[in-house]
């Protein structure tokens, strides 16, 4: 075990139980499903991302390129998250928005950099999506930077799928 998964572990074994609770917002999952039976449903990467809270590579996402009207939908259970209208370029590598969609997303502290940061979620299947920060754009000054290989993007003219069940 190196010096970060040690400290992240004592963190988790101390700390987080008592800071760990989802905000108010999105406190009301909707699908569960075992890390088992989303490992079966998502390809790898995305898998570690949403389930096991991994991070992607800075500038490894296509979708940080993508500039089409329509919405951003978890990548597990297919809610949508985020409106394209909202999404900018905050040169960090990873696709950035200033905004969710109401109630997509639920948040709690995160302390796997020592430092606490606020973490969001899908509200309804509770993968990781990334963090929030407060250096985004006016007229929130939040920064939603998200993980790619968690979102899928849904051209306005495609219809959205369906949710996962």
């Amino acid at each position: 075990m190196d010096r970060r998964q040690s400290l992240k572990w004592l963190f988790g074994l101390f700390v987080l139980p008592a800071t760990a609770a989802w905000s108010k917002e999105g406190a009301n999952m909707t699908l569960v499903k075992s890390k088992a039976e989303w490992a079966k449903l998502l390809p790898p990467d995305a898998y570690r991302v949403l389930f096991e809270e991994d991070t992607e590579r800075s500038g490894t996402s296509p979708l940080n390129q993508e500039k089409r009207d329509g919405s951003f939908v978890c990548a597990a259970c297919n809610q949508p998250l985020f409106d394209s209208s909202r999404k900018y370029e905050s040169g960090t590598g990873w696709p950035s928005f200033w905004e969710p969609l109401p109630n997509a997303v639920a948040t709690k502290t995160d302390f796997g950099l020592i430092y606490p940061r606020t973490e969001y979620h899908c509200s309804r299947c509770g993968g990781h999506q990334g963090h929030v920060f407060n250096d985004g754009p006016k007229p929130t000054g939040k920064r939603y930077c998200n993980n790619g290989v968690a979102l899928k993007f849904v051209s306005r003219a495609d219809k959205l799928p369906e949710l996962r069940t």
